[in-house]
């Protein structure tokens, strides 16, 4: 199994909560692909920073609201 990137996200819980947007639209926005976009949601792909800072705009939240790092102390 694939080890997951220790940045989470709330991307699939704010994708529903915004009129149920799918991957395609949301990708569609950022100028990415549904497969990137599922990457990230999945915990396997790290988003830049810039496309980190355009998911949160996007659902209208700051960056801590969307992502959180889970490093090792």
């Amino acid at each position: 199994m694939a080890k997951q990137i220790p940045i989470s996200n709330n991307i699939k819980t704010l994708r529903f909560l915004n009129d149920e947007m799918t991957q395609q639209e949301l990708a569609d926005k950022l100028g990415l692909t549904r497969q990137t976009i599922a990457a990230i949601e999945q915990r396997k792909y790290s988003p830049s920073l810039e496309a980190a800072f355009k998911i949160a705009m996007i659902f209208d939240k700051s960056l801590e609201e969307v992502f959180s790092f889970e490093g090792a102390d």
